[in-house]
């Protein structure tokens, strides 16, 4: 289908989150800014100081790279900074529990909101992120296809089939015992076939039926592990066959993604 087309001027205001050792956030902000949002840059440090407040803005993304060099474990040291400070802690909690308001994490801010699971409304089935099946660091281009689910960033994208780039060292999705991989699932990793799979290299991590996506019951919440902002222009695709590249135009599937998410606020 068609993206969907805001007719208004307005600009939501989304904060780009980031934390120490974050690298993934100019092009976030990029993605967001051409799907018609306001984007402001705000350091953790801004809002244990005081210096923003996560109510004033409409969204937030929490965006990749290595949060304190991963040494405190991928994304848990950034969630506990949140977890284990009071006035943080609060903070999102009244955010993730505004119906108004949504959030996107992507690689390591994936991992940190899998930390923060028990703020966040509907995420009893969300899985923890652990080491990569191969034990190495994973840098790649994979196919992923969008499920069905209620995540209002996937909205009209179900069934799409698109290259996305992974850089992680700990996405491995591990589920409690007996529990279904996609539960709340709306990304999956498939091979040249479009078949889910756990084989390396289609399966970067080594993810039970390739999952790699998750959402809130509501669909406002959406972690993933790889990182749509890194291709959502076709110019950053490093392979692009000619009559791909002309069906494409400038922008690649995963920009509707941010098109989906300013047309909620609509």
């Amino acid at each position: 289908t068609e993206a969907p087309i805001v007719l208004r001027g307005a600009r939501p205001r989304v904060a780009i989150l980031r934390e120490q050792g974050v690298n993934g956030q100019i092009e976030m902000a990029a993605a967001f800014h051409l799907a018609g949002f306001e984007c402001v840059d705000v350091h953790m440090s801004d809002l244990a100081a005081g210096l923003h407040q996560l109510d004033s803005f409409h969204g937030l993304a929490a965006c990749g790279g290595f949060s304190f060099g991963d040494v405190l474990g991928a994304g848990q040291g950034w969630a506990k900074s949140i977890l284990f400070n009071r006035m943080l802690r609060e903070q999102f909690q009244r955010f993730f529990h505004d119906p108004q308001k949504f959030a996107l994490g992507v690689c390591n801010g994936c991992q940190m909101l899998s930390g923060l699971a028990e703020l966040i409304p509907s995420t009893e089935n969300w899985p923890k992120l652990i080491r990569n099946r191969s034990e190495q660091y994973e840098a790649r281009l994979v196919l992923a296809e969008i499920l069905n689910s209620p995540s209002i960033f996937l909205r009209g994208m179900q069934g799409c089939i698109a290259p996305i780039v992974v850089s992680h060292g700990e996405g491995q999705a591990q589920f409690i015992a007996g529990q279904n991989p996609l539960s709340n699932a709306s990304i999956r990793m498939v091979d040249g076939a479009g078949q889910a799979t756990e084989t390396f290299p289609w399966n970067s991590n080594g993810s039970p039926m390739g999952s790699t996506g998750f959402n809130g019951a509501d669909g406002r919440v959406l972690m993933m592990m790889p990182h749509p902002e890194r291709v959502f222009r076709r110019a950053q695709l490093s392979y692009r066959p000619q009559q791909l590249a002309l069906e494409m135009g400038e922008f690649t599937p995963w920009m509707r993604m941010f098109q989906n998410a300013r047309a909620w606020l609509s």
